[in-house]
């Protein structure tokens, strides 16, 4: 493969892994070109500025859009490396939605070379990779695919997943250990040397659907375990222990390592993914399938409780904390919160109002409902009712004595001090 200075590579697809993976392989000083299909994110990157938020981003697209080693556009170019990390939805059954990724594939197909190595980031279904190959080789016949001509391909593809925690996205693309599946092993090769260059953890080289099911199990293993510590807590709920400090007891055992409940689970990965191997094999994923089941009704019983808790005070204004799906981040696909919150405004109107520090403006769901954005500060000053959804840090820093005379419901267990039914100073909490 050529020197860092002269590889050309593409990225399909800028959104929250495919802008900083681009700007992380920049920085090696590979030239790097994002193709994305908003104009408005094109133009952003190419200011040097970035449109979601992920710590330290900012900085680092900043310097390489100066130094000419990043760069974005609606319009594809060849290189030597291309990357997909496009979205990979479900349809409303839940079936897997893989159209974004084949139509990459055939924007990449109108450029691709011999020598060149297209890898899918994207989270997919097993055999999703696969499908991309066979794209590639029915809109490029002169091509020799892998798998299809043996070792003497003339291109190679490769999976290789992203598994990065949102807020430390820049440290984990270059720590964590990277697990990549090549159509053959020789695709694997290549895709490991791409890798080493940007790469510190271990790269771990297996086949193309080995690799899609180890995401998708990563995924579903989260899933499982976040089920079961919402359903604790509505069992707690019921007979009425406080589940924050029943998994603070039980955490105490050498070998349990309870979860932390919430409003449901969110997030394009967790809530979606699971999905996949439900799909792939229906009959055999009964548990897999369950845990979506509790994690979704775990949204339907916090709107119902807190439904209960307003109509209980009518007319006082309510304060939801939080719309992201998850905390000191503005990523609010599949949230939770943002279900809850806008439940409840359509119910209660002018009474709600939404506390996002990640949000410079209501979503467009939000429209007629009547509710408003307000900051932590006007909450405390006027809303008797406090919802937490998500557990920013800066919620944390709200201190639930006689000074703050609050009713609250907390899902994400912020004040975890404070007692579960009783008054406690004025403020009053509710488990999750």
């Amino acid at each position: 493969m050529v020197s860092d200075s002269e590889l050309k590579v593409v990225v399909l697809g800028l959104g929250y892994i495919g802008l900083p993976t681009a700007a992380v392989i920049a920085r090696t000083g590979a030239r790097v070109l994002g193709i994305d299909v908003h104009e408005h994110v094109v133009e952003t990157v190419n200011s040097g500025k970035v449109h979601i938020e992920e710590v330290d981003l900012d900085g680092l697209v900043s310097g390489v859009v100066a130094r000419g080693h990043l760069r974005a556009s609606t319009r594809i170019e060849p290189a030597d490396v291309f990357v997909i990390a496009v979205p990979t939805p479900f349809d409303a059954d839940h079936a897997p939605n893989i159209g974004y990724v084949l139509q990459a594939a055939t924007t990449i197909a109108t450029v691709l070379k011999p020598g060149d190595v297209v890898i899918l980031e994207s989270t997919s279904p097993v055999g999703t990779t696969d499908k991309v190959r066979d794209m590639l080789s029915q809109l490029r016949p002169d091509l020799k695919v892998p798998g299809r001509t043996g070792e003497s391909a003339d291109i190679a593809i490769a999976y290789c997943p992203e598994r990065v925690l949102p807020g430390r996205i820049l440290v984990e693309l270059i720590d964590n250990d990277r697990v990549i599946g090549g159509i053959t092993p020789r695709c694997a090769r290549k895709a490991l040397q791409f890798y080493r260059r940007f790469v510190r953890g271990a790269c771990v080289t297996t086949t193309a659907r080995a690799a899609e099911m180890t995401k998708l199990t990563e995924n579903a293993f989260r899933d499982v375990n976040i089920a079961f510590a919402n359903e604790l807590s509505r069992v707690a709920d019921t007979l009425g222990v406080d589940v924050w400090e029943v998994i603070r007891l039980a955490n105490r055992h050498p070998r349990v390592n309870i979860l932390q409940p919430g409003p449901g689970v969110g997030g394009h990965c967790i809530a979606v993914d699971p999905w996949f191997l439900v799909h792939g094999a229906p009959d055999d994923t009964p548990l897999i399938r369950t845990a979506r089941e509790v994690n979704d009704a775990k949204t339907d019983h916090v709107i119902a409780k807190a439904i209960a808790m307003i109509e209980a005070m009518p007319g006082v204004p309510v304060a939801c904390l939080g719309l992201a799906f998850k905390a000191n981040i503005d990523d609010f696909r599949e949230s939770p919160a943002l279900k809850v919150a806008l439940a409840l405004a359509h119910r209660f109107g002018e009474r709600v109002r939404i506390v996002e520090p990640y949000a410079a403006a209501l979503p467009d769901a939000f429209l007629g409902t009547g509710a408003a954005l307000i900051d932590i500060d006007a909450a405390i000053e006027r809303c008797p009712i406090f919802i937490a959804l998500v557990d920013h840090d800066v919620f944390k820093s709200v201190p639930l004595d006689e000074r703050v005379d609050k009713h609250v419901y907390d899902t994400r267990g912020i004040w975890p001090d404070q007692p579960r039914s009783a008054f406690h100073g004025a403020a009053f909490r509710l488990a999750g």
